[in-house]
């Protein structure tokens, strides 16, 4: 679609325009296509934005609204999802599969997405098949208004870091695998900003500091991130400023995000910067290089160690984390003004990974269910009223100790409740999950069987708030919401192949009053599918 008629809908859509005029706008048209990348050193079908892998990075500020064209010169439906971007009152731009039509092969879709109230560090992705481990994802930064004060000195420079594990096999060879019944082989490598070993430096001055923007964008692995002879300074995670806790290296778990600052305060050489696999046997590892803009010495030695099984390490550091009850957030009042310790939660749901056999192929759930894809985004059923899409409730609130099952699981929560929820793993493995739509605050973790009396121990004061968290083995993770977003949100495994096998559900937040300081009507532009072919959209 030319950039003119984007200005000419926007102008069209008169509620969604001058309930924002103040804000900037921003513009991006993006190329979808596939292209050769040679990651690590085997040529793959890779996933291309504008020709980039990975794709271009979103730069915006506080309440800019993002116009993103996308076309897609793929052969496949395709969707991109904003990870952490919390689409206030607009479930419908959120590009998964459960809010969102896929644009099809040789089409265009403009996503109209406010970064409204948010700052930090996030990323995007393709939400859609496994289209995830071919590449398509991108940093995203948002960037303090002007005259609100950030907790410490502009850096000399800002970097966006995207690490995860790879495979030398295409995706659509992956995919196959899982359509198959089967688990996913080990992966093959790290990549840090799509590249292999030791292909990619940052640069940087003597004496000057840096932003580091981590994102773990992988498919499964825990990752540790460090830098030889170098210390970080934590600031910053999924859109809170942290107490400045300074780190030797830092665990980086999938799907989560994390901004340090580092100080180029060491002699004139190169750096090892080190990325490796955690809680595995085979430890993974990739290595980039800090340059030292005056570097008289090429990196070199052995590369420096890391953790690697140790979930004693891992929990602790987690628990270091916390808000900076001083820092200003988007707006210029302090992020601890919000005590969400001293509000009652009105209801507590509990949350357990399930693993087996379905018609003799392997699914993943939580609470039992493994959900089913269906040919209709369940946002749209529920707007256009579409029965047979869904049903509210179709998940239990807590496990129920029974066989795996198929259903397209939905669980309805009340607009406006403030709720605990207790994710719940009695697997040998980390788990991850995230929330769209939402920032949450993790009060809790700790190993064992979670009961009533575990609230004893949780942080009330200064938990973090961010949208994607980690379940430790045999452990348990409590996160306190309030559900002020209305709309149908994709709560899911941040394993992308668990996830793709049906370890997620759709937060239904619901309100009967229909108001439009509630929810945004759906888009003009929407496009609709399944079920919803053929309706009539109404502009906002």
């Amino acid at each position: 679609m030319p950039l003119n008629l984007v200005v000419l809908l926007l102008i069209a859509t008169t509620f969604f325009v001058s309930s924002r005029a103040e804000d900037p706008y921003k513009f991006f048209t993006w190329n979808v296509s596939y292209g050769p990348i040679y990651p690590l050193g085997v040529r793959q079908q890779g996933i291309l934005i504008n020709g980039q892998f990975p794709g271009p990075d979103i730069h915006a500020v506080t309440n800019d609204n993002l116009i993103i064209n996308v076309f897609n010169s793929l052969k496949d439906p395709f969707l991109i999802s904003w990870s952490g971007i919390q689409q206030r009152r607009n479930s419908y731009e959120d590009g998964v599969p459960g809010t969102t039509c896929p644009i099809p092969p040789g089409k265009n879709f403009t996503y109209i997405l406010q970064v409204k109230d948010q700052i930090g560090s996030f990323y995007y992705f393709p939400s859609l098949a496994f289209h995830k481990a071919a590449g398509g994802f991108g940093g995203i930064r948002i960037l303090s208004r002007p005259r609100i004060p950030v907790p410490f000195p502009d850096p000399s420079g800002d970097y966006t870091v995207l690490i995860g594990d790879w495979y030398k096999k295409n995706h659509t060879s992956l995919q196959a695998i899982l359509d198959k019944g089967k688990k996913l082989p080990f992966p093959d490598g790290i990549l840090i900003n799509g590249r292999g070993p030791n292909e990619l430096s940052f640069n940087v001055e003597q004496g000057k500091t840096y932003r580091l923007r981590i994102s773990n964008v992988g498919l499964q692995n825990s990752l540790n991130f460090r830098i030889q002879g170098h210390k970080m300074k934590l600031v910053e995670v999924e859109g809170t400023h942290t107490l400045q806790t300074t780190y030797s290296s830092l665990d980086v778990h999938v799907g989560q995000s994390y901004s340090v600052l580092i100080t180029a305060d060491q002699a004139p050489q190169d750096y090892y910067i080190v990325v490796s696999s955690r809680f595995t046997s085979k430890i993974l590892t990739a290595t980039s290089v800090l340059h030292y803009s005056n570097s008289n010495k090429k990196v070199s030695g052995p590369i420096p160690g890391g953790p690697t099984i140790q979930i004693d390490w891992s929990l602790n550091q987690a628990r270091s984390i916390r808000t900076n009850l001083t820092a200003s957030g988007p707006r210029p009042n302090p992020q601890g003004s919000y005590h969400y310790g001293m509000i009652k939660t009105t209801r507590t749901i509990r949350l357990a990974s399930s693993a087996g056999q379905v018609d003799h192929k392997q699914r993943y759930g939580i609470n039992s269910v493994s959900y089913k894809q269906v040919d209709t985004p369940l946002k749209l059923a529920d707007f256009f009223k579409i029965s047979g899409v869904f049903r509210p409730n179709s998940i239990s609130d807590k496990p129920t100790g029974g066989g795996i099952y198929l259903d397209t699981s939905v669980l309805q929560a009340d607009f406006r409740a403030f709720v605990e929820i207790v994710f719940e793993n009695q697997e040998i493995i980390v788990q991850s999950y995230h929330l769209d739509g939402y920032q949450f605050f993790v009060v809790g973790m700790d190993g064992g069987q979670w009961s009533s009396s575990s609230r004893n121990n949780y942080n009330l004061r200064d938990a973090v708030a961010r949208t994607t968290v980690q379940v430790y083995p045999k452990s348990w993770t409590a996160i306190y919401v309030a559900l002020d977003n209305v709309g149908m949100w994709n709560l899911r495994s941040e394993f992308w192949a668990r996830q793709y096998l049906g370890q997620q559900f759709y937060l239904r937040v619901y309100s009967d009053t229909n108001s439009l300081r509630d929810e945004f009507p759906i888009p003009k532009n929407a496009l609709l599918c399944g079920r919803a072919t053929g309706r009539h959209t109404r502009p906002f």
